[in-house]
Order: C-alpha cells, then structure tokens, then sequence
C-alpha cells in the first residue's frame, strides 16, 4: 500500500484527498478527504486575472493541507490544477504561493489533461465495459469524456457554473436574483454553443451511461434525494432521472438566496452558482437524449490519486 496525496484546484474549489492506493488490487482507500470553496476564479472571465483576495483565500486553504499531509506522512503529492489558473495572465503568482507552501509545484494542466483525469476517476471502480459519458461540471470548465476500458475521446469547454453566473448574472457586483427569463435563455445559449463545440470531438450519443461529476451534480443529486443533511454515501453511486433534473434545476433558477440558502445540502460557497450548474447539466441531458444521470462522488482527485500511486508502482 502507497499513502499519497491529491490536490484539485479548480475555479470554485480546492479539494484533498489524502488515501492509501493499492495498484496491485485496484482499491483507493481514503484517509481524508476534504474541500473548501475559495473561489479561486473570481472575476477572472472578465479581467483574466486571479484576485488578490481569491489568492489569499486559496492559500489559506494550502495551509491546513499542508498540515493534514504532513499529519498522514505523506511521500508522494500532486497539485492539479485547472479552469481558472489556466485563464489566469497572473497564474505565476498562484504557482509560486503554492510551491513555498506546499513545497510542491501546482500543475496547470490542460482540459484534455482534466478529462482523462476525471474519466478515471469516475470509472475505474464500475468496471463497466460499455461506453460511458462523462461530464465533469466544473466552475469555470465542463469536461464531456466519452471512454469504455479507455478513453475514446475528450473535450474541454469554458462552461461552468461560477463563469456563466459572472458572466450573465453579476452587474457592478450585484447578483440579479432570481435570473430573469432573458438572463436564463442567454445562459442556455451560451451552454448549447459549448456542447456543440465539443460534440465536434466527442460523439455524445455512443455513450449507453452518463455519468455526472462535481459538486453542482452532486448537490442534484442530494435534492433529488431529499436529504436533510449532505451524505457522500448516500448520494455516490445514485440516479437521477431527467425529470427530477428539470424540476429541480426550475425550482433553484426560480428560488431567492435566502431559499437556496436554507436547503442544508447547498454549501454556503455553492448557493449562488447552483442554479446555473443545474441547468448545464439538464441542457447536456436534453442534448443526449439521457433518461438519468449517475452521480459519482468520485472525479478527478480519485485520478490523481491513482496517478501518482501508478507513476511509483
């Protein structure tokens, strides 16, 4: 067994997973895993660059993973790092706040690299031989992989749910709440053009399971549920049809943040993306022609996990 330690930075979160990996058997056994919502992107798809405050916040969070890992003994580390610092003109600044911290260097990698990442991370433990899609919906990003033992091909797009809430939703620091139906429809527009940039890569419609990643998908997925209260366990692995989607994905872009706040399963950092997050993932169920989504609580911190397991195996 190799205890390792994975880090995803992406436009809305940064995630640790700290986990002992057996190459040999195809187990990941986590030891912890954790999140804080920094909102590393913020402003970025309109000034290109990472803030000074997001930066702060981002590294605050290093901080106390460095001394989770430092806690668990960790030899091995990797800092993936995705959407937003790729954008970012000032992503320097960002690489060498987390070096000095860490003592590890964040990689930005790019969305194809994201995809095969996520893909593995999903996939590796239904050991399904048929054709599966699956959509990483990120904060600045959307990963669509389409794969079966492996890849078969991938696309990254600049949809995701803190980028479009900016882009359509915030005037002069202001949120407009609820979206009015034109902010909505100029939202759908601009996820319909995305999907139809990667279905020039990916073919969709070979897929026979969609597979949904990420914390806009998850937390769907506990509302479908009706959990009072957020439960990896209960939400890994569960199946929401495409009319519960659609029903929940109206209620939330129809919702206050006071509504949306209230609902326990919605993280206080995710209560003025979600609405936007659902509707990606209703658009890409529509455009599929999926009868349901399966949520994985399982996405690219597992793939980069098993990828620093497997790179000293």
């Amino acid at each position: 067994m190799t205890k390792v330690a994975a880090i995803d930075c992406g436009t809305n979160s940064i995630r640790l997973l700290v986990a002992e990996a057996d190459p040999a058997t195809g187990s990941l056994t986590d030891l912890d895993r954790r999140m804080e919502i920094v909102r590393l992107g913020q402003g970025v798809d309109r000034t290109g660059r990472l803030a000074p405050e997001a930066l702060e916040r981002t590294f605050a969070a290093c901080r106390a993973y460095a001394e989770v890992i430092a806690a668990h003994d960790v030899s091995r580390v990797r800092f993936v790092a995705t959407s937003a610092s790729r954008d970012a003109s000032n992503r320097d600044d960002f690489v060498g706040g987390v070096l000095d911290i860490l003592g590890v260097r964040p990689e930005v990698i790019t969305g194809d690299e994201e995809a095969a990442l996520s893909f593995t991370g999903a996939t590796r433990e239904l050991a399904t031989h048929q054709a599966a899609l699956v959509v990483d919906i990120g904060g600045g990003s959307t990963e669509f992989v389409l794969g079966d033992e492996r890849v078969r091909a991938a696309r990254s797009v600049d949809i995701g749910c803190v980028r479009l809430t900016e882009r359509h939703l915030l005037h002069d620091g202001e949120l407009t709440d609820p979206p009015t139906a034109a902010q909505i429809a100029a939202i759908r527009a601009d996820i319909e053009r995305a999907i139809d940039e990667a279905a020039a890569t990916v073919p969709m419609r070979d897929s026979t399971t969609l597979v949904g990643l990420a914390g806009s998908v998850t937390t769907v997925g506990a509302i479908a549920q009706g959990l009072t209260a957020y439960d990896s366990a209960a939400i890994h692995r569960s199946r929401v049809s495409y009319e519960q989607v659609k029903d929940i994905t109206a209620t939330l872009l129809a919702a206050t943040h006071a509504e949306r706040a209230a609902n326990p399963v919605i993280h206080p950092g995710r209560v003025d993306v979600i609405g936007v997050g659902a509707l990606i993932l209703q658009t890409i169920m529509e455009r599929t022609s999926a009868a349901e989504v399966v949520v994985s609580e399982h996405d690219i911190l597992d793939g980069i996990a098993w990828s620093v397991a497997e790179a000293g195996a």
